[in-house]
Parts: C-alpha cells; structure tokens; sequence
C-alpha cells in the first residue's frame, strides 16, 4: 500500500476509484484498521461503485501504520493533523467525510477545526458520546495491557482486548492512543458544526450514545438508527450502506462549492 509521512510517522492509506469524483475520506475506530472498517465489510467497493473516489488510511498506532507509544501523539489535534496531510499529499481540496467510532470523533474535531475542507459529515458509531463521553476507558486500557485476555474480567475490556488480539494490534500503542484522543466535544462546539451530517448508531449500540439527542444539537443533522446491530457488527450494516449512499448523494453538491 502507498504511505505518507506526518509528524515524523510513516502512515498507510488507500486511494481508489476515479481521481475526477467527488472524495470521501474513510476514518476507522479504535483498534481497528482501514481494511477491518472499511475494505473487508464492503465501503469501498461500495462508495466507489455509487461514484465515489475513497480514500482510507491506518491511524497512527494502527493497521500498518506506525505506532508511537507516546500518549501526547494522539491527541484530536494530531489525529486531524494526519487526516489533512492526507488529503493535501492527494491535492484533494474539499472531502467529505466519514468516521466510525473513534474515527467519528476525529471526523468531529476536524469538521470544526477546517469547515470548509470537509463540508459533508458521516458519523458511525457515535452519538451523544461525542460530547458526554462513552464511559470509563481505564478498565479497557489495563484490559489491553493484561498478559493475556483470559485474565480479563471487565466486560467491555475482554470485547476490546479481543478485537485487538484479533486485528494483531500493538497494545502499548493502543493504551497510549485511549489516554489522550477520547476528548469530547462541547454542545456549542458541537452545535457549531453545519455541515449536513449523517448519523449512524445500532440500536443495541451501548457504548456510542443516543444518535438523537448528538443530531438534536447540530443544525442540519439527520439520523438512521442501525436495526438490530451492537457497535462491533453496525459498521457493516447494508441498510446503513444504502442510507449514506443516500445521504451522499443527495448532499453531492456541497463538495463543489
């Protein structure tokens, strides 16, 4: 895969589909990795199909990206920091984009921190988490920090040490990554975004929050409530896959203003 450098770190990404569409930048969750999130559960082939050029990358700390173990590397300000050398190594001017889980907080701060580079917001797995915050993340660091997941008793930790078991993560990486770039957002900072945003949350999602009440505090969010899907299975969802297809298309125009 091509890589690009930030910060002093080599990052992997993908960019597929016609250089001449609209973009969309894919940003995956916590202890995931672009081909978890998006290539294997069908986005790309998806949003390419419906028109689209994608584009995807590994967080720092994730997938093939290298994996600093320092808490003050990931920071929403240098998350963002990554996500918008991409889009400029690319000479994409305006992307919209689309986030799940921790990818939907990066979406947030960068949608407020360059409104005009990222006019069209997706959020996936995220709801009023955004601002309230998603629960106690401690047990979910010494979970990835145990020796091994059978000595982990804490139900959302032995569901994270899991997966990061599963995707082959770096755990020092990961428990550095909680410390710092689970920041919320405040309702005004919030409610400053006006980009039409899609929200996407499964209604046995117990981690991201109420979708509504997160949509209820921005000017132009609309909301799909993810049938019957827990926040691991909801980012593969087909109906979510026809609802932001939607969504983008009927929001196409703000990426040519």
């Amino acid at each position: 895969m091509p890589e690009f450098h930030n910060d002093g770190l080599r990052l992997e990404y993908i960019d597929e589909g016609d250089r001449t569409a609209p973009a969309i930048v894919l940003v995956h969750g916590f202890a995931s990795n672009m081909r978890v999130n998006w290539i294997d559960p069908g986005w790309v082939d998806t949003l390419t199909k419906a028109g689209w050029r994608v584009v995807a990358f590994d967080h720092r700390g994730h997938g093939q990206s290298e994996k600093p173990h320092d808490p003050a590397g990931y920071t929403p300000e240098a998350m963002v920091g990554d996500l918008v050398a991409l889009v400029d190594r690319l000479a994409i001017r305006r992307a919209a984009l689309f986030g799940y889980s921790m990818g939907a907080r990066v979406s947030a701060f960068a949608g407020r921190m360059h409104r005009d580079r990222f006019p069209l917001l997706v959020f996936g797995g995220l709801g009023i988490g955004l601002v309230e915050g998603v629960g106690d993340w401690d047990p979910i660091a010494d979970a990835l920090m145990a020796p091994s997941l059978e000595g982990v008793t804490h139900e959302r930790g032995r569901m994270f040490r899991a997966f990061a078991d599963r995707t082959g993560s770096d755990r020092h990486a990961l428990a550095a990554c909680i410390a710092t770039s689970r920041r919320e957002l405040t309702e005004a900072e919030v409610g400053a975004l006006h980009q039409p945003t899609l929200i996407g949350v499964g209604t046995r999602d117990d981690i991201a929050g109420s979708p509504e009440r997160l949509g209820a505090l921005m000017p132009n969010a609309e909301v799909f409530a993810i049938a019957n899907r827990d926040h691991m299975l909801a980012v593969g969802d087909r109906t979510f896959k026809a609802a932001v297809v939607d969504f983008l298309d009927r929001n196409r125009g703000e990426l040519d203003a």
